[in-house]
């Protein structure tokens, strides 16, 4: 690609489904012709396009198109307001293109607030909740299975919600025309949304998101603003198993132009499970489906924090998006091309289409039943179907691989667990003999150099924010590979850090008790 020039997008002939909400809304009783096409429509086109267009009903365009209007005139007001006061040198700071709305969270000044936040926040997040229900129902799971995970509605007195509704501005003056959906900085490389779902809305076309084939596509250019592009996220990518992955979206480079004038306004609703459910997909496996043995349940408080931490680590190089001049488009892994992207299954049965794509498990059940592919789209014939040797020796191959790693992570905990046993002896055994010292000597390995409750300084490295370099802290627990989550003294942050980046203070053997909350000071976290 030459210098100065923008990627283009990927031109789709089959633009996502649109789906109407009043046809995939819960109901009492077996379920309609109506309503089961609705599901269906939607799923797939998450299947081929990671995205799919709802529309709503007179009332809630009404809502969404005044929330638009309302929040294009409070980002003009504060921008103007900025410029005066930038004029009269009071020293204010630019504002910011976005703003974010949780309900239940007290607001200091209304004035500093767009209008109709909270009516929107009700009604993206009834459009959220109702297609969550459609994409179980499609799951043969029961519609409420997923809402365990989310908020109680109506929300309990003092308690703010999980989901989150962010009001953005892309003016028409920034370079290159890459802005924010979601109050992050976008790039060329799209973002991907951690929670469940997201709902976005917007005044003018320029949304753009990633297919399966790694093609980005306009995904808003037939809508209206009174509907949404709803795009799934990493946290219901893992209670269904992958079964629904995650997508990427961004900004469409170049999407502005002259003719508007007051910019791009967007309105994205994040739906995101409340801190203390359980993301736990048995309930696939129990529906028939196969699980990964790598998916185990997991809070979704910490499931979040460990997708913050991999962003700011970089340590998962399989979910960074890497892009260069001639490649705009997430990697795909090796793993992803040899598995069924319906069951997570390797391509053992894979065969090979009249188009000449190949397909295998469930994703060739679909293909067969639909009579088209879901990679270029084209019509397929039930027959010939030819087997694909190629691919199916590669997927067992892997399939081999992963076995063995298997086994061997498994000989490890094994392993692992009968050393902590031992460990355990002879801590009792110091214990009833009164040696303590012989029992900091077992916390203190070559990964885990300090105790609980001991006093440390943050030396740091690269990756840590400066702010924290060369504070105190205090060793609150330890996780896995010599990492530990520590209390920083004076503040009371919690960070994570390894051992490398820690070094032991002198004279001081253990914390100060009064900064620690007491469940940390007994260990716990």
């Amino acid at each position: 690609m030459t210098s100065g020039m923008l990627p283009q997008p990927h031109t789709n002939p089959f633009p996502p489904a649109r789906v109407r909400l009043s046809d995939i809304e819960p109901h009492e009783g077996p379920a309609t012709a109506a309503y089961s096409s609705a599901v269906e429509a939607l799923s797939g086109s998450l299947t081929r396009y990671n995205a799919v267009v709802i529309e709503l009903a007179a009332e809630d365009s009404a809502i969404m198109r005044c929330g638009l209007d309302a929040t294009r005139m409070y980002f003009r007001m504060t921008s103007a307001r900025w410029q005066v006061q930038s004029w009269k040198g009071s020293g204010v700071a630019s504002p910011r293109g976005f703003y974010v709305y949780r309900a239940g969270r007290d607001v200091d000044d209304v004035d500093s607030t767009p209008p109709c936040m909270e009516e929107i926040f009700k009604c993206m997040g009834k459009v959220a909740r109702v297609a969550l229900c459609a994409i179980a129902r499609h799951l043969c799971l029961r519609s409420d299975e997923f809402v365990p995970l989310l908020d109680d509605i109506p929300l309990p007195a003092n308690q703010v919600s999980s989901s989150m509704l962010v009001a953005s501005h892309l003016p028409l003056s920034s370079p290159n025309g890459s802005g924010a959906v979601s109050g992050i900085k976008q790039s060329f490389n799209g973002e991907v949304e951690k929670g469940l779902l997201t709902l976005i809305s917007s005044d003018c076309p320029g949304l753009q998101v990633c297919d399966p084939n790694g093609h980005w596509y306009l995904a808003d250019g037939s809508s209206s603003p009174g509907n949404l592009v709803l795009v799934t996220g990493k946290a219901l990518s893992h209670v269904t198993a992958g079964l629904r992955p995650a997508a990427f979206y961004r900004v469409a480079p170049g999407c502005l132009s002259s003719s508007t004038s007051n910019g791009r306004t967007s309105l994205a609703f994040r739906l995101i499970p409340q801190s203390k459910a359980m993301l736990d997909c048995s309930r696939i496996a129990a529906a028939g489906h196969v699980i990964p043995q790598s998916l185990v349940p997991v809070s979704a408080s910490q499931f979040m924090n460990d997708l913050s931490v991999e962003d700011d680590l970089l340590c998962s190089p399989s979910d960074i998006v890497c892009a260069t001049a001639s490649d705009e488009t997430p990697r795909r892994t090796l793993r992803s091309i040899l598995s069924d992207p319906l069951t997570g299954t390797f391509l053992e049965d894979a065969v090979v289409v009249s188009c000449g794509h190949s397909f295998g498990g469930s994703m060739l059940k679909r293909v067969l039943e639909m009579s088209r592919c879901t990679v270029c789209c084209a019509k397929v014939k039930a027959s010939p179907l030819i087997p694909n040797h190629a691919l199916r020796a590669a997927a067992a191959a892997v399939k081999h691989e992963d076995d063995r790693r298997l086994f061997h992570n498994a000989a490890l905990r094994k392993k692992r667990k009968d050393m902590g046993d031992q460990t355990d002896i002879m801590r009792n055994s110091n214990k009833e003999n009164g040696d303590t010292a012989s029992e900091d000597s077992l916390h203190k390995g070559a990964h885990y150099p300090f105790t609980i409750n001991e006093k440390v300084l943050i030396k740091g490295n690269k990756r840590t924010p400066e702010k924290f370099v060369g504070k105190e802290a205090v060793i609150a627990s330890q996780c896995l590979n010599g990492w530990y989550l520590l209390k920083i003294i004076g503040s009371g942050e919690n960070m994570r850090l390894q051992y490398r980046s820690l070094q032991k203070i002198i004279n001081s053997e253990a914390s100060d008790d009064r900064c620690l909350p007491r469940s940390m000071t007994n260990g716990g976290l």
